[in-house]
């Protein structure tokens, strides 16, 4: 259940992690509530949000990362439609894992956060509103399609999780710098999956 008024504006990477600390509580959490959290109706902190669960020890859970590719899948191309307010399975939302461990991830990411959040300011900022926003989106479909076959290689969903939180973290902060630094992790996830699908298909029974 969230704390009701205890709600901070997610405006950087470190808010994200004091909303997710601040605005949770009890020994599990759902999905739902981390998007009550940090506020389910702005497109750049649940970006954020997606991105960060998606590369914290969370994602270690067995299935979290099909998840998460899911509701990335789901939530981006409704963003690619213009939907305002896009809609979320009610399967994904109930989605539930441990408290701790999510505060453990946050704390640790906060020691670092402000230093990402130091450089981080509007720039290029016409790059964050649309239709540069349905551009965004789009990448952010392909980064969880080709999370995908990345998930049978161990860490290597890490490039298009970071690649989606770093697109979170410029439209939120309107960075247009830090978008094309996503864009260029997500060319590096592309590259991972190219390099390895030939060995994921000759491993293939049929």
């Amino acid at each position: 259940m969230n704390r009701r008024g205890t709600r901070t504006p997610v405006t950087s990477l470190r808010t994200l992690m004091r909303s997710l600390i601040l605005n949770t509580e009890g020994q599990d959490v759902s999905f739902e509530e981390l998007m009550h959290a940090v506020g389910r109706r702005a497109h750049g902190p649940v970006l954020l949000l997606i991105g960060f669960i998606s590369i914290s020890p969370i994602a270690a859970i067995p299935g979290a990362t099909i998840v998460f590719a899911t509701l990335t899948l789901i939530f981006a191309l409704q963003v690619v439609a213009g939907l305002p307010h896009p809609w979320l399975p009610r399967r994904i939302l109930d989605f539930r894992f441990r408290r701790d461990i999510l505060v453990r991830g946050a704390v640790v990411a906060e020691r670092y956060a402000h230093m990402l959040d130091a450089l981080v300011k509007p720039r290029l900022t016409f790059l964050t509103e649309a239709p540069f926003i349905q551009l965004v989106a789009l990448l952010c479909v392909m980064a969880a399609l080709i999370t995908y076959p990345l998930s049978f290689v161990p860490l290597a969903p890490f490039l298009p999780g970071l690649t989606i939180l770093l697109f979170g973290l410029a439209l939120t902060a309107r960075d247009g710098v830090v978008l094309l630094l996503a864009m260029a992790a997500f060319t590096g996830g592309l590259l991972v999956v190219i390099r390895i699908l030939p060995r994921l298909a000759a491993l293939w029974p049929f």
